[in-house]
């Protein structure tokens, strides 16, 4: 074999050149030759505060170890590349020069690159191919120093530079924030368990980047999902490692036959609840569920780390968009689909778009309470198909469900309203165990309306809220809210002081009540001139009437 090796850029992003040297397979002392080309990249990369950047010299680094200590004999060989061989690299103009220095110096290629490697091949080098070599690993136990500050109640570790390392300790709903040692991290330190994670998720064919963008990186190491920001995008540097403490079943949690059943029969499951609450473990356990059930199932994943059954395929963004994955995802037609993390716009459209196309959908979604999770969807998708698209609604808080809600559509008058002629499409929420209705969601002129029809009361002291609620239903029923009135060509507006906004109000003009409505979030009522109510106040409104309104 020669003992001439040249290095491209590939192989130092991964650190395989490592791998060959340490096990021997380059011979004894070989001349390894890097081109500036690769310096160049490497340089680049890391000035953008990309991770593989840093990996990669941190790779350059070991070479230069190596070669003091007399294993290998370095070389740099060739000239930086100009600006315009830069901007020319996606056509293959960086690759060449490193071909040619490699040539020039009667070198062996070592690459990673299928293409490198065969366009090489046919220029008449000796090429070694790295990614033939690669023999992929069993799922041994990892090894890290971050582990080390992991223990069996451990959710998450968090490390910044020149600070001490937290912990999030205890169960969903149940935890606190720990510091697990009074030493500060120093930047060396910080910087070694970096670049021990990237080599770990190159390594391990469990693992892989997710994201990496200028100053972060998302990775998933087997369990863990680990992220590392840096400048300019965090003010300094940071890992926060999250991993799941437990891995249940649909039977762990609170189902009884009913629910169950439900969970058979819905297609538009919304899985709600505030960071941490377990949203994603229930998910989880759900996916499973509906594999046993002979479903196929598919997840849609901006970091893949659900805990699922094998059977299942985890899908992530592809060319960085979930809208890319989603054309192939249906191709795929899957049952159901687990879109973990519906956030932006463009995911609720893409939820919104696999219902309508008759894909059973789980979502999980970030909310304060069960009705902020449907909240999330009105003014993304009209009011008439939200039925369609969400029938089921599990809210999970503290690793538990802690209330579910249906939803269906039908035509009545809103709660509230005495006029017949005021019926409407309404969609109404109920709490699924005790089938009372809970919310009723509708358009009132311009607006939409999310209408509570049964308050909630306190467990500890009912009589007292009940007396409260009275006593405070009197004195507002009491109160005059004075209306500003805005004719407009076909309308008429009826404008309150902005803390009555969304309150049901009866509007009066001397003492003669006139109609029942719902102030808007603006506290606004627009009224068409096409209808009763509206010509009714514009007649009062001209005869000078005094208009105001009080709390119904």
């Amino acid at each position: 074999m020669p003992n001439k090796f040249n290095c491209d850029t590939s192989v130092i992003f991964n650190g395989q050149v490592l791998s060959l040297i340490e096990n021997g397979e380059l011979g004894e002392k070989p001349e390894i030759f890097i081109s500036n080309v690769v310096i160049a990249e490497v340089e680049y990369r890391t000035n953008i505060q990309k991770e593989i950047g840093f990996f990669g010299l941190n790779v350059l680094k070991q070479l230069r170890k190596l070669h003091d200590e007399g294993v290998i004999a370095l070389h740099v060989i060739g000239k930086r590349p100009t600006r315009e061989e830069i901007k020319m690299a996606p056509g293959g103009e960086l690759d060449a020069l490193i071909r040619e220095s490699a040539l020039e110096n009667g070198a062996t290629l070592i690459t990673s690159d299928r293409i490198q490697g065969d366009v090489g091949v046919f220029e008449g080098l000796d090429v070694i191919f790295t990614w033939e070599k690669k023999i992929l690993r069993e799922k041994e136990p990892l090894s890290l120093k971050l582990l080390e500050f992991f223990d069996e109640t451990t959710m998450s570790v968090h490390l910044k530079r020149n600070l001490s390392p937290y912990a999030k300790k205890g169960a969903p709903g149940n935890w606190h924030l720990e510091k697990v040692s009074k030493e500060p991290l120093s930047p060396q330190i910080i910087e070694d368990i970096a670049l021990e994670i990237i080599e770990n998720v190159r390594e391990d064919e469990h693992s892989f980047i997710e994201i990496e963008r200028e100053g972060a990186v998302v990775a998933q190491l087997r369990e863990f999902r680990i992220v590392i920001t840096r400048p300019p995008f965090s003010n300094d540097v940071e890992i926060t490692a999250v991993r799941p403490l437990v891995s249940l079943s649909l039977s762990d949690y609170s189902i009884d036959n009913r629910l169950q059943n439900r969970l058979q029969k819905a297609e538009g499951i919304l899985v709600a609840g505030p960071p941490g609450a377990g949203k994603s473990t229930f998910s989880a356990a759900l996916a499973n569920y509906y594999l046993s059930q002979d479903k196929v199932i598919k997840t849609l994943e901006s970091v893949r780390d659900l805990q699922v059954e094998p059977e299942i395929t985890q899908y992530t963004k592809l060319e960085g968009s979930l809208e890319n994955s989603a054309d192939i995802l249906l191709l795929v037609r899957p049952d159901f689909t687990i879109f973990d993390e519906v956030r932006t716009t463009k995911d609720f459209e893409i939820y919104s778009d696999f219902r309508l196309s008759g894909v059973g959908m789980v979502g999980v979604v970030h909310s304060s309470s069960a009705i902020d999770a449907i909240q999330r969807f009105i003014g993304r998708i009209e009011l008439g198909m939200l039925p369609s698209i969400i029938d089921t609604i599990i809210f999970i808080e503290g690793g538990d469900i802690s209330s579910v809600l249906v939803i269906k559509m039908t035509v009545k008058v809103p709660s509230g309203f005495r006029d017949r002629d005021l019926a409407r499409p309404v969609v109404e929420v109920r709490d699924y165990k005790t089938r009372q209705l809970e919310f009723e969601i509708y358009s009132f002129g311009q607006d939409i309306v999310i209408n509570p029809i049964k308050p909630k009361r306190f467990k500890d002291k009912p009589n007292q809220y009940i007396e409260q609620s009275r006593y405070g239903r009197e004195k507002s029923k009491k109160e005059r809210i004075n209306l500003d009135i805005e004719v407009m060509k076909d309308r008429v507006i009826l404008k309150a002081a902005p803390k009555y906004s969304s309150q049901n109000i009866v509007v009066f003009s001397d003492q003669e009540e006139i109609f029942i409505g719902s102030l808007s979030r603006k506290s606004e009522i627009n009224l068409s001139l096409n209808n009763k109510e509206g010509r009714k106040i514009l007649k009062e409104f001209d005869r000078k009437k005094n208009i105001y309104a009080k709390i119904k």
